[in-house]
């Protein structure tokens, strides 16, 4: 029985790029993080791939593949606009069960809509009205299956603009001719894990009882991947937030310990905000450093303490600094740095401090004196959330902490693997 409806659009960051700028359409492009011949690109338009231009590509590499190669800044704000206008559009044909990704979604099917004529017709009517709304360039593979996972496979086996169905009768054979690696989570590890039980393609992986998938992947999801290859519908699984953070390549004009301190301190505020934003107190900060010249003494390091509740600003930015002057300031040539704020807590389960923290910005200091309804904390939750406010209706960088002055146009919105970037905080 087909039960998903799953649309994956193809080069979603270049397609963008060629939808919103005609001068790129028909014409292979790159999308690069940072304007470096350093950089890699994170994206290829369908003309681009035609050259072997991928993912990851250098751009040095990427020129020698293909000499017309036109280059574009990544803009990530304008991805998530995109996306929004396009999760709008599927919504208007059929519901969106679930968004997976900046450019994955997956609509279930109930009803006649599962008889296989009709759930081609209604993808027909997606891809149409993806081409009314927001443009002919966002193409898209639409993959029709049992469930998600096969809905995933099935979008993958025509690009770009392919529709393909999965019905639960073909199994097993529709999936024999896919690598291992076409299934998202199985990497070079989880092959090497799979090999030493044996299971080295798709047919043995199918083959293979579900105990020994247990094995494999150490657990219950063995045997949730014994059941989804086999066509069991699952629905999304509910997930609970246990970090947040930002990274950063730096440019060349800041990699150096200062810029790369600088640049520290404006993912610091962005992850404090978005840490209010999303109702969430960390527990502890992580900092790391990635260095240009890997080596045994300079590969880079990082840094870890633990906080008590916090979502306040100046006690993380505080915690910040102390990690960097803990040694990462030392390292050469900073090429990447990040924070990562841990140990997640609701804001409905947060246990406010019982002592009053006179000077906030020492992290882990108490004083003897118990106080009353924490007045402190309560006029400085008031003062976080009217920065957040000013930020929100007058734009990014109203008001800001002056330690990052110098990289306010640094660390800019950027979209990670199956999260999207909040407009309001991220930018």
């Amino acid at each position: 029985m087909l039960r998903t409806l799953f649309i994956d659009f193809n080069s979603y960051f270049a397609s963008v790029e060629q939808q919103l700028n005609p001068a790129l359409r028909g014409r292979p492009v790159g999308v690069l993080p940072v304007m470096a011949e350093s950089s890699c690109c994170i994206a290829a338009s369908v003309e681009a791939k035609t050259f072997g231009v991928k993912t990851g590509t250098g751009v040095a590499e990427a020129r020698r593949l293909c000499p017309n190669i036109h280059f574009v800044l990544a803009d990530h704000a304008k991805y998530v606009q995109v996306h929004q206008l396009a999760v709008a559009a599927v919504d208007r044909i059929a519901p969106v069960r679930q968004v997976l990704s900046i450019d994955e979604m997956e609509c279930e099917l109930t009803g006649r809509w599962r008889e296989r004529e009709r759930a081609v017709e209604l993808a027909k009517q997606v891809k149409a009205e993806l081409q009314r709304s927001v443009g002919a360039y966002l193409r898209s593979s639409i993959g029709i299956a049992p469930n998600t996972l096969l809905g995933k496979l099935a979008s993958d086996m025509h690009k770009p603009d392919g529709l393909t169905v999965i019905e639960l009768h073909e199994l097993p054979q529709r999936l024999f001719h896919l690598k291992l690696s076409d299934i998202q989570g199985i990497g070079p590890r989880m092959r090497q894990r799979l090999s030493r039980c044996g299971i080295d393609s798709m047919q043995a992986l199918y083959a293979a009882p579900r105990d020994v998938l247990v094995t494999a992947w150490g657990g219950l999801a063995g045997s949730d991947m014994y059941d989804k290859l086999r066509g069991q519908w699952y629905g999304p699984r509910a997930t609970t937030a246990r970090s947040l953070g930002h990274s950063h390549v730096l440019p060349p004009e800041l990699r150096t310990p200062e810029g790369a301190r600088q640049v520290l301190h404006r993912l610091t505020q962005k992850a404090a905000m978005r840490l209010r934003k999303q109702g969430f107190f960390a527990t502890s900060m992580q900092v790391f450093v990635r260095c240009a010249h890997r080596g045994p003494h300079h590969n880079g390091g990082e840094r870890i303490t633990q906080l008590g509740e916090t979502q306040d600003t100046a006690i993380l930015l505080h915690a910040m600094e102390q990690l960097w002057f803990s040694g990462l300031h030392l390292l050469p040539r900073p090429l990447m740095v990040g924070i990562q704020l841990g140990g997640l807590v609701l804001a409905s389960q947060h246990t406010p401090d019982l002592f009053e923290q006179p000077d906030m910005a020492a992290t882990q200091q108490r004083t003897n004196q118990r106080v009353q309804n924490h007045p402190v904390q309560r006029d400085r939750a008031r003062l976080m959330a009217a920065v957040d406010a000013l930020n929100r209706a007058h734009g990014k960088n109203t008001v800001y902490f002056a330690s990052a002055h110098h990289a306010l146009d640094t660390a800019p919105m950027r979209i990670a693997f199956n999260r999207i970037p909040d407009l309001e905080t991220e930018r």
